[in-house]
């Protein structure tokens, strides 16, 4: 060990440090109503004389100095350790280290050595901790971390859920968006489905019944329109509907009025994905599955690529197709761009890694996320014949996604 010298500021710096990495536990100890002890090393390294020598007998004195002018007398539960060391023959009592017992005692020393314990938060971190053992909460570092990051309100809100938790031991009777949790949005518990698994060690979502899925498809089999069916329809997973024909070829996409106006492909039914929802919506469907080939048409734009390498990621290994997302549809299409959203903000640039992507996808992906005027080009916008084509080209093409 090198042999160094901690001046008062640096000692409250390396106390300050130990409690940004311990806070949790350290409340939780003193919760409980004990006193964890903490030491800081203040001459760490420096034994005897050839260490004072490596130090500097001139930053050796100031350091003897500066230290002098800290007493801890007054501070309960605080130990300021002196130990002798020989120096040219002589043997002197210096500082030595400090020693600490409890987060309070803590605080006191980093205040007086002129710390700044803002930083830390532990005023807050200290009431969410209380908070957490009034609703008797088990107290865990984790527990105490996650309940940190949300707002004061939020975790009135959460506590709040885990009492009704508590009374609710049974949910199979209740959907996800059923639960009727006193000032808890019907979305809320999406959102803070790892906070409440983390506080309570039950996962609500799982305990629901489930949603069940319905998809909203046209047909386009030109042979069966003609016999004068049905042209739209919905299919409920469970229901014992059965379609108008096992379709050949599903093509995904996102807006309803490319759904309902595409033109007639032989074998072919068109669906509404319901954006990255269509993934965990599609994988249990047995037609989609026994489909010969199943294909995606969104926007092209970031959230359209995202759609995209989420399906290939979760249909695994049912290989998914694109129509009218490579770098030539931007191309072609970049004219019915825009740059800016329905209320007028721009679209931010994506920067996430999206490796299922062709190359060809990738070239688009990487267009419309260049900075350029061109950020969004909507679907619905494109001719549905020409989209027509396109999945009609695709029905021949071998590339398909990782």
């Amino acid at each position: 060990m090198s042999p160094r010298l901690l001046h008062p500021q640096e000692a409250a710096a390396a106390l300050i440090s130990q409690l940004d990495r311990s806070w949790a536990e350290l409340i939780i100890a003193e919760i409980d109503g004990e006193k964890p002890v903490m030491s800081v090393g203040l001459r760490p390294g420096v034994n005897n004389g050839t260490d004072i020598e490596a130090v500097g007998r001139t930053a050796w004195t100031d350091w003897k100095i500066a230290w002098r002018d800290a007493p801890f007398d007054d501070l309960p539960d605080v130990e300021f350790i002196t130990a002798g060391i020989s120096d040219v023959g002589v043997r002197t009592q210096s500082p030595k280290s400090l020693r600490i017992a409890g987060v309070a005692a803590a605080e006191a020393v980093i205040t007086r050595l002129g710390g700044d314990l803002s930083q830390l938060g532990l005023a807050r971190q200290r009431r969410v901790a209380k908070q957490l053992a009034a609703a008797n909460v088990p107290l865990t570092s984790k527990a105490l971390k996650a309940a940190c990051r949300v707002s004061d309100e939020d975790l009135t809100v959460t506590i709040s859920a885990l009492e009704w938790l508590r009374a609710h031991p049974d949910l199979s009777q209740y959907t996800e968006r059923q639960l009727p949790t006193p000032r808890v949005h019907t979305k809320w518990w999406r959102t803070h489905q790892g906070l409440i698994r983390v506080l309570s060690g039950r996962d609500p979502l799982a305990e629901t019944k489930p949603r069940l899925a319905v998809v909203h498809l046209t047909y386009l089999d030109p042979a069966y329109l003609a016999t004068g069916g049905r042209h739209h329809d919905a299919w409920t997973t469970g229901d014992g509907h059965q379609l108008a024909y096992q379709p050949a070829v599903v093509l995904v996409v996102e807006n309803r009025d490319s759904r309902l106006w595409f033109p007639p492909v032989p074998g072919a039914i068109v669906v509404e994905g319901g954006g990255k929802a269509a993934a965990s919506l599609l994988q249990d469907i047995p037609w989609v599955n026994q489909a010969r080939r199943l294909l995606y048409w969104g926007d092209i734009d970031a959230d359209g690529y995202a759609i995209l390498n989420h399906l290939r990621s979760q249909l695994t290994p049912k290989p998914v197709t694109s129509i009218l997302m490579g770098e030539a549809a931007y191309q072609s299409y970049k004219h019915l761009g825009v740059d800016r959203d329905h209320k007028g903000r721009l679209i931010p640039v994506a920067t996430a890694t999206l490796s299922r992507l062709t190359p060809t996808e990738a070239a688009g992906y990487a267009a419309v996320n260049s900075g350029g005027e061109v950020r969004r080009i909507e679907q619905e916008r494109i001719p549905t014949t020409e989209a027509r084509d396109a999945l009609q080209q695709a029905l021949d093409d071998t590339e398909i996604g990782p």
